[in-house]
């Protein structure tokens, strides 16, 4: 069962965004919030996997509520979700470590797709976001490549192997049945990868891995 805490200043979306979660009997809404700061209280006190949560919010916004919830409730992937795609906020939230971004205005299974992706955790772009972050890599993709390849020096050819499904958006199951691991030792990889990169989350590890070249085109 993926446990979710949803958090919108509108009671109306609230409501639809619920009843589309409704239709996956293995996803449960445990508590419902309207503004940033009552969204940290709920996530401490019911630890779901997955914070779905709006950008516009009274008292403490989406992505103020994101750092704090990484340093609260490491375990709880936050997925922003928001009628705005401007690119500030989509950078400032993946920055911030957030684990995906959905747009209000895209296929409501979205919700479903996103939800369970980084409750296994993967990371999960709109498809319209996806192709805007993918769009902003050209500008600077050269140096930034050189750098990460500097980055991934240090793992060993096994973390490297991780960190390249770990960017192509697969969970620790999946890459466990990749490589023929046990999950919990992708897990221990995982937190290594994270170590060594000095990074706090997968999205960051992912962008990494994109940006060395890691993640084959398919």
């Amino acid at each position: 069962m993926v446990r979710v805490v949803l958090a919108d200043d509108e009671a109306v979306i609230r409501a639809g965004v619920r009843m589309i979660l409704s239709a996956d009997p293995e996803i449960e809404v445990v508590a419902e919030v309207a503004d940033g700061r009552a969204l940290v209280e709920a996530v401490r006190a019911h630890r779901p996997d997955v914070a779905l949560v709006d950008i516009r919010m009274p008292h403490l916004d989406g992505l103020g509520a994101t750092a704090e919830l990484r340093a609260v409730a490491p375990a709880t992937a936050v997925l922003i979700m928001t009628t705005f795609g401007r690119d500030s906020y989509i950078s400032r939230a993946l920055g911030d470590g957030a684990a995906g971004f959905l747009l209000k205005t895209g296929d409501p299974r979205e919700f479903l797709l996103g939800v369970r992706a980084v409750a296994e955790g993967g990371v999960y772009l709109s498809p319209s976001v996806a192709a805007r972050v993918v769009s902003e890599l050209t500008g600077e993709q050269l140096a930034r490549a050189a750098a990460a390849r500097d980055r991934v020096a240090v793992l060993t050819n096994r973390e490297r192997e991780v960190l390249a499904l770990v960017g192509a958006g697969l969970s620790n199951a999946e890459i466990a049945r990749r490589l023929h691991l046990a999950e919990g030792s992708v897990k221990t990889y995982t937190s290594t990868i994270l170590g060594r990169l000095d990074v706090r989350n997968r999205v960051q590890a992912a962008v990494i891995a994109h940006d060395a070249g890691l993640v084959r085109r398919e």
